[in-house]
C-alpha cells in the first residue's frame, strides 16, 4: 500500500512557472511507477507525465513535452513535477499516480488527492 500527497499548487500567471511535489509513505516507493494525471473542469482525467521505478526513462503528453519535467528522489520517496511557460489551459487539479497497470501512460494503483493549479491569462 502507497499513501500520495501532493503539494505545490497554486495561481500563477501565464508564462511563469511551478514545481508539484508527491510525497509518498512506504518502504516500497522506490519500486513503483510513478505519474502525474490532471483533470480540467468538465473533462476527462488525462495523463501528463510518468516516470519508471529507477527514475531511467520518462514519457510525457505531447500537451507538455518541453515545457514539464518529471522526477524522483528514491531516498526522501518524493516525485517532482517541474512545471514552466504555463498556460490557462494547463489548469486542472493535478494528481500524483504509483503503480502503473498497463503501461506508463495507462491506468494506476495509487492516487493522491490531488492539488490545484490555475494558470490566468
Amino acid at each position: 500500500q502507497v499513501q500520495l500527497v501532493e503539494s505545490g499548487g497554486g495561481l500563477v500567471q501565464a508564462g511563469g512557472s511551478l514545481r508539484l511535489s508527491c510525497a509518498a509513505s512506504g518502504r516500497t516507493f522506490s519500486s513503483y511507477d510513478m505519474g502525474w494525471f490532471r483533470q480540467a473542469p468538465g473533462k476527462e482525467r488525462d495523463f501528463v507525465a510518468a516516470i519508471t521505478w529507477s527514475g531511467g526513462s520518462t514519457v510525457y503528453a505531447d500537451s507538455v513535452k518541453g515545457r514539464f519535467t518529471i522526477s524522483r528522489d528514491n531516498v526522501k520517496n518524493t516525485m517532482y513535477l517541474q512545471m514552466n511557460s504555463l498556460k490557462p489551459e494547463d489548469t486542472a487539479v493535478y494528481y500524483c499516480v504509483a503503480g502503473a497497470v498497463g503501461g506508463l501512460d495507462k491506468r494506476y494503483k495509487y492516487w493522491g488527492q490531488g492539488t490545484q493549479v490555475t494558470v490566468s491569462s
